[in-house]
């Protein structure tokens, strides 16, 4: 799939706000700061359309993008976000939940997992969350480029690991570099089968 346009839509604190146009969604989330801004900027083939910053937090709404005129690219708040009130962790929690749960248009929802470090509890919690919920998902190991291929693929497989304590078969998971760009067609490729089999 090549991505011809990528317009930005807008950003909503709630589903009942989101566009009610059918097009199939394609949502992104992650821990904070890992990367998901600079991925979503790199698959789109645009430098500045998902705002990227140093400061953990930074996304605070549901930010719609449409792509193609086909499709919508979600780009949801990061979770575990410690330096935050807790009401507003709640409310964020809330947010995206509603939205993974009761968006109708809802294609998958893509994991972003800082490839650099050893598998977290917040990041298994939320995946085993959304398998028990039924929710189609896919694995997306960022920042690459940082350490060696084979530390990458230790911490690969020690998440896929941990992930097999609860699961009896693996979502698919892509390993990216936005800085290196690696993994943008592997994305893109999925995605367009996804859309084929609607």
């Amino acid at each position: 799939m090549e991505i011809k346009s990528a317009e930005y839509v807008g950003s909503y604190v709630q589903l009942s706000q989101c566009p009610s146009i059918k097009q199939p969604e394609f949502a992104f989330i992650g821990r904070s700061n890992v990367g998901k801004s600079s991925l979503v900027n790199y698959l789109c083939g645009r430098k500045a359309l998902a705002k990227v910053s140093v400061t953990p937090g930074k996304t605070q709404t549901l930010n719609y993008f449409n792509i193609n005129n086909h499709w919508h690219l979600v780009d949801l708040p990061g979770y575990g976000y410690a330096k935050i009130s807790r009401t507003m962790r709640e409310k964020w929690e809330t947010m995206i939940r509603t939205f993974i749960l009761k968006s109708e248009a809802l294609q998958y929802v893509f994991v972003l997992i800082d490839a650099r470090i050893s598998p977290q509890k917040i990041d298994l919690e939320f995946i085993n969350w959304m398998g028990s919920k039924g929710i189609p998902l896919g694995i997306i190991f960022t920042k690459a480029d940082k350490i060696s291929s084979p530390e990458i693929q230790s911490n690969i497989a020690s998440f896929k690991n941990k992930l097999l304590e609860n699961w009896e078969e693996l979502p698919p998971h892509f390993v990216t570099s936005s800085e290196k760009k690696i993994g943008k067609e592997n994305i893109l490729g999925f995605i367009h089968e996804a859309l084929r089999g609607k």
